[in-house]
């Protein structure tokens, strides 16, 4: 059972190899970014961190108003719309395009955190953005090769081969694929949700 997925996984490794390298680029621009930040913009940011620390100190409402649909359909919304992209081939510079901005949205809220508290920054990090995203981030990654699979595949069978075949077992391979995925998206938000909250309420009093 487990060797179609070990062959599947090594034809795709170029591919695997690529979307990771496209998010860590864009990691590294979004902390970048923070630096391009005017001194005007850096004291907005920092008065609302830390009126941000504040409300979970105080265990504000607005830091509890967030439930797991919420949090989920944020996910989720990147991954539909990565399935969505997938199914035509004009999509991939899309699919793209998302892999690269979820890297920035992360290396600049990291960047953010560590330009304004150093390594308190870093520290709050590892508790808020990094726990649920160890899930995220491969799950995003392995749903944009199995999309970017799944179009190149229309290439080859549709347009240079000039085929007729069914591509109903791909589909289905693929939207099953995307499915399971977001199975373990539910999982990762439902952590996001309850235990990180608590985490970042351990490590606050020290910014």
């Amino acid at each position: 059972m487990l060797r179609p997925f070990r062959y599947a996984l090594k034809d795709q490794t170029p591919l695997y190899v690529f979307v990771s390298v496209l998010f860590l680029m864009g990691v590294v621009f979004g902390a970048l970014m923070v630096n391009a930040l005017t001194f005007e913009q850096q004291q907005d940011l920092s008065r609302y961190l830390g009126n941000f620390f504040i409300s979970i100190n105080e265990g504000g409402a607005d830091f509890h108003s967030v439930t797991l649909w919420e949090v989920a359909f944020l996910h989720l919304k990147w991954l539909g719309l990565i399935w969505i992209l997938g199914l035509s081939v004009i999509g991939l510079p899309g699919i793209l395009i998302l892999d690269f901005l979820k890297g920035v949205l992360i290396g600049f809220t990291v960047g953010c955190l560590v330009g304004q508290f150093t390594w308190k920054g870093l520290l709050f990090a590892l508790v808020s953005v990094a726990p649920h995203n160890l899930l995220i981030i491969p799950v995003l990654l392995i749903s944009s090769v199995a999309a970017i699979g799944f179009s190149l595949n229309i290439i080859r069978t549709r347009v240079l081969m000039n085929r007729s075949g069914s591509a109903a077992r791909p589909f289905l391979t693929y939207t099953a694929l995307t499915l399971f995925l977001a199975v373990v998206i539910m999982a990762a938000s439902s952590f996001e949700t309850w235990v990180t909250p608590v985490m970042m309420g351990w490590v606050t009093p020290m910014m």
